[in-house]
């Protein structure tokens, strides 16, 4: 889609956020539906603030290093298998199990939302002021990098109740909260563990695109 200038590229899936006490915070996208094809990445803020993307091809990275911020980017496979209440992500270095609770309360304020208009990018405008107050450090809108804006549509929302795992060779420990926030752009994911469905539409300049 296109507009004044700007192309814009929409995603469709799950974002899981958690942190760890031994102070590794992980962010894994999983999109089943992306102008990308389907896809799974890892964003991992290590425990001294090192930001790394895993990518499970040179596309990838290269669209989600052109939007977020990282320090390091590795390119290898990266896979999300969703069962039951589990969640098993495998990528370049990490092995990570999630275990799912119930859907939240704000989980199911956001189902009542039609979809259609929950995922609209001038909804996200609007629910901008009442992320930021309801989930400390979250929002729905904001600028990328290199000229890129972004949109987030949330729909449902699932807390995380365990972790286990491991990244570079050494254990995660226990599940903690998603703190310091990660640093990777201009917003994050909760600081409470969670798993949220989302749409996310990236309006990228067409001279950049």
């Amino acid at each position: 889609m296109s507009r004044a200038g700007r192309t814009r590229h929409r995603f469709a899936g799950q974002i899981a956020g958690v942190g760890s006490s031994s102070g590794v915070r992980v962010v894994v996208g999983h999109w089943p539906c992306s102008p990308l094809g389907p896809f799974a990445d890892v964003m991992v803020a290590e425990a001294d603030g090192t930001r790394v993307l895993l990518a499970p091809d040179p596309a990838v990275a290269d669209f989600v290093a052109l939007t977020y911020r990282f320090d390091r980017v590795v390119i290898g496979p990266v896979a999300v298998q969703v069962s039951g209440g589990a969640w098993r992500v495998e990528g370049p270095e990490l092995s990570l199990q999630l275990d799912l609770g119930r859907r939240t309360p704000l989980g199911r304020l956001l189902r009542l939302v039609p979809r259609r208009l929950a995922t609209a990018p001038w909804w996200s405008g609007l629910t901008d002021p009442v992320a930021r107050v309801a989930l400390r450090g979250v929002r729905t809108r904001g600028s990328a990098g290199h000229g890129r804006r972004e949109f987030y549509g949330a729909t449902d929302l699932h807390a995380v109740t365990g972790l286990v795992g491991r990244w570079r060779g050494h254990e995660l420990g226990t599940l903690a909260p998603v703190a310091p926030e990660p640093g990777f752009g201009f917003g994050s994911t909760p600081e409470r563990p969670s798993v949220t469905a989302v749409t996310t539409t990236v309006e990228v300049p067409d001279s950049r695109a």
